[in-house]
């Protein structure tokens, strides 16, 4: 199963509504796709978007890394000798993990093809069903309830709210506006992208417990780097904490798990160069009684597709947040995981299940 080709494309994809966070707005959904295809007849598929407040990669630096660096050392490689290949694409150049995960998902779709399984069956087959929650923007706390109203009635049943822009006690109004308009019986969880000092998240998140607004978690209060921030926070409230943005490899999570910094953590492709690094950081968070989530960037069907069949086949992994193809004003691929309102089930096709992969004006190359 020799490595023959090793080809990239754009994407670009107009968001139904913008995507605002404390860290960034996005009204495009831009991607590098990658196909990898075997002397077999095989070809895998693959995707990466820019996302440079985050990963720090662009478009220009996911194209280069790929096409300069990674496609030349898997070019006539044996894909069988998968483990030799991972390894390799994990020392062949520092950091580029957007790149580097873009080439494990058309790897990992090629292997399970070779195999005739799905994706999520050659990970572990877990489960074939999911459920994702929904993200609400943030905005002014009127517009922030009647979108969370609006998700509700699309059927979702958990909230993953942005806050972490101005002051706490607009943040605080924000969340008590969504409670009002939505009731006690949906799930809200909050993500501050590293928008809080600590004492300032410690003072917010008592607050909300305080007031009974019933948060489940709260995502990367702190930035990222602020380990110490992020444990005092774990340590000074009731309410779960979560790491995100300060775990993007294995070595961050054990250092994350071993200073007990959050109570559960968000495994993202795009952080951890792929599903073969994904792989150790959920078993070492499995091994610490630590529950993972994992969520993305702001990914079409193929991304998403291939982060949900990684977090089906584990059983550690117990929260998704895959609703970024939903926020899409149109789609890129054919094929892939099918949404019925907020439940996910993986195809069961051989690979990610992809069937067709779509340009703004076509096909980039047909059916695989």
């Amino acid at each position: 199963m020799i490595i023959e080709k090793i080809e990239t494309f754009r994407n670009a994809v107009p968001l139904k509504k913008p995507f605002k966070t404390a860290l960034r707005t996005v009204t495009v959904a831009e991607a590098i796709f990658v196909k990898i295809t075997c002397d077999n007849g095989i070809a895998g598929w693959g995707e990466a978007p820019p996302t440079l407040v985050i990963t720090g990669d662009s478009l220009v630096s996911i194209e280069g890394a790929i096409n300069d660096v990674i496609g030349p050392f898997l070019l006539k490689k044996n894909l069988l000798n998968y483990e030799a290949i991972f390894q390799g694409l994990r020392t062949i150049l520092v950091n580029n993990t957007s790149a580097k995960a873009a080439v494990d998902m058309a790897l990992y779709d090629c292997i399970s093809q070779n195999c005739s399984l799905p994706l999520y069956q050659f990970l572990g087959g877990y489960r074939n069903e999911i459920e994702t929650d929904f993200t609400v923007s943030v905005n002014s706390p009127d517009e922030m309830g009647e979108d969370a109203i609006n998700y509700v009635s699309n059927g979702f049943n958990v909230l993953k709210v942005k806050v972490g822009i101005g002051d706490i006690a607009t943040d605080i109004a924000r969340i008590q506006e969504i409670r009002r308009k939505i009731g006690k019986d949906i799930k809200i969880r909050l993500d501050a992208n590293q928008g809080w000092k600590p004492k300032d998240a410690v003072r917010a998140i008592r607050k909300m417990e305080d007031l009974g607004l019933d948060i489940e978690l709260v995502e990367q209060p702190v930035k990222a780097e602020d380990l110490d921030g992020l444990k005092q926070v774990t340590d000074s409230v009731d309410t779960l904490i979560m790491a995100d943005e300060s775990v993007f490899s294995p070595k961050q999570a054990f250092e994350v798990i071993s200073r007990r910094s959050a109570d559960l953590i968000n495994i993202k492709l795009m952080k951890s160069g792929g599903i073969y690094q994904a792989q150790m950081i959920n078993q070492m968070a499995e091994t610490a009684g630590i529950e993972c989530m994992v969520g993305s960037m702001i990914e079409t069907r193929l991304g998403i597709t291939a982060a949900a069949h990684f977090a089906a086949s584990k059983k550690n992994i117990t929260r998704f947040d895959f609703d970024a193809p939903l926020m899409l004003a149109k789609e890129a691929v054919s094929g892939g995981i099918k949404y019925n309102g907020r439940k996910i089930t993986l195809p069961d096709q051989p690979g990610l299940g992809i069937e067709q992969v779509l340009s703004e004006g076509g096909d980039y190359n047909g059916k695989q």
